[in-house]
């Protein structure tokens, strides 16, 4: 619940950094016969991050007019596919600005670190395990499929996939109005009962399972960050200490 200490790009931009990433910039935007390049009008930019075996990249998209999850804009897409010869991803997982940036670097590193990116591993047990061993308690009706923090405010659920999140598998994609559909976890963070999300991520069915356990291992972690900014919707809920 300590948010993205209003750095939503720059945390995770210097992660990627660190983990030897390329990135580009993408700007479209209106220029006008004659008009100088510093009054260029820019419509919209977005920031794309490629890993160097390019098996995986993640895009800062906040500024591309993005979908929505739980009425939060989207700020990083991160996508991995299994190889070189198909252009489509076979995963991809979504999160919104004030997700913290230790959980998003965490997930972000695990990827790294896969020889195949695409490649499933484990099952829904790998991330329940990890957070139920920081306290998490598993959802009363589905102690299979979720658990929610002490405070009843995080929550991690396996379940349906909210409309627009791109998935690989071909299911994902043939699925009628009232069929049975994949499940992918979902994540967030929701302070107050009705009073909004404080953020949101969802990550597409074939999101591999480990993965998603080392952002719920961050998630979860209840050792201290560094935060600058605090939520105003958390802050009275922080424990907080002068950093040493």
């Amino acid at each position: 619940m300590a948010g993205d200490d209003g750095r939503p790009y720059d945390a995770v931009a210097d992660t990627l950094a660190g983990l030897g990433w390329t990135s580009l910039t993408l700007v479209r935007g209106r220029r006008e016969p004659d008009e100088a390049p510093e009054v260029r009008q820019v419509l919209r930019s977005i920031v794309l991050h490629i890993s160097p075996d390019s098996l995986r990249w993640a895009q800062w998209v906040l500024p591309d007019e993005p979908f929505h999850l739980g009425n939060l804009p989207t700020a990083w897409q991160v996508s991995a596919r299994s190889d070189l010869a198909g252009p489509l991803a076979q995963w991809s997982a979504y999160f919104t600005p004030e997700v913290p940036g230790e959980a998003l670097g965490a997930f972000l590193t695990a990827l790294d670190a896969r020889d195949q990116p695409a490649l499933p591993l484990g099952g829904p047990e790998l991330v329940l395990d990890v957070v139920t061993a920081h306290g998490w308690l598993r959802d009363v009706d589905q102690p299979g499929t979720g658990a929610v923090d002490p405070t009843f405010a995080s929550h991690l659920r396996l379940g349906e996939v909210p409309p627009l999140i791109q998935d690989g598998d071909p299911l994902a994609l043939l699925a009628e109005v009232g069929e049975a559909v994949l499940a992918g976890w979902q994540a967030w963070a929701e302070p107050v009962l009705g009073a909004g999300y404080l953020w949101a991520a969802s990550f597409s069915s074939s999101v591999p399972h480990d993965l998603v356990a080392a952002f719920a291992d961050s998630l979860s972690s209840s050792a201290p960050v560094l935060r600058r900014v605090l939520p105003e919707s958390t802050r009275d809920r922080l424990l907080r200490a002068p950093a040493s």
